[in-house]
């Protein structure tokens, strides 16, 4: 599978408003089958049960299993991805950027998102964690994750320029877990004391616990490199 696959796919012609939201359905029921059984598990029986629709329509506009899996994951992440660089333009027009309002322009959209987009939101974190804890889904990250992450480590990097890349993607890669860990586990830091039951409430730990975890990395990081070369 490959960005090409979906561009040719996105060229097709265009659907009647029917046939757009009956595969907006499709889409959302196979995120919810997804993200509760798995991509091994799920069935397309499954999916098409919960959408409420023929077998046949699940194939035709979703493809084979994992050509909708690549559907799913593909169309919410252009939409956090445009929302998370305009927010890192918009911050950038501002003046010099921290680390602090990096972090911020990347779990600001999602944390938004999970609080008022619904419990598509929610499942959809869960189907993102799988694709990072996956290496078969290597290319799939490539093309619908890596050219924003890409973004946001270049922006780190120039904040720490004497700090080895490795190093950033490593802190940046830290970091995308810690949210996906509040997205997914809101439950059981409920169950440890925090009453709060809202995503949003929480940005601000998050990108404090993120951005301090990585500035301590990332000056270790930079004193080896220096250590090294003299």
């Amino acid at each position: 599978m490959t960005q090409e696959f979906l561009e040719e796919k996105q060229r097709q012609r265009a659907p009647s408003q029917k046939a757009l939201a009956t595969r907006e359905r499709i889409f959302d029921a196979a995120e919810r089958v997804f993200a509760a059984e798995g991509f091994d598990a799920a069935g397309m029986r499954s999916i098409a049960a919960q959408a409420g629709v023929r077998l046949g329509l699940v194939s035709h506009h979703g493809g084979s299993k994992e050509e909708l899996f690549w559907k799913v994951v593909a169309r919410r992440a252009d939409q956090l991805s445009a929302l998370r660089l305009t927010a890192l333009q918009s911050r950038k027009a501002q003046g010099p950027i921290t680390l602090t309002a990096l972090l911020e322009c990347f779990f600001g959209p999602y944390l938004e998102k999970a609080e008022v987009g619904g419990r598509q939101w929610l499942a959809y974190a869960r189907i993102v964690a799988m694709v990072s804890a996956d290496p078969r889904w290597r290319e799939l990250a490539a093309v619908c994750f890596d050219p924003t992450a890409g973004r946001f480590i270049d922006e780190i990097s120039a904040l720490y320029p004497t700090a080895p890349r490795p190093a950033v993607a490593a802190g940046f890669v830290y970091s995308v877990s810690a949210m996906l860990a509040l997205l997914t586990s809101r439950w059981r830091i409920a169950a440890l004391g925090d009453p709060r039951d809202d995503a949003a409430s929480h940005l601000d730990e998050l990108v404090t616990f993120c951005a301090a975890g990585i500035d301590a990395s990332l000056r270790r990081a930079q004193g080896i490199s220096t250590a090294a070369r003299s």
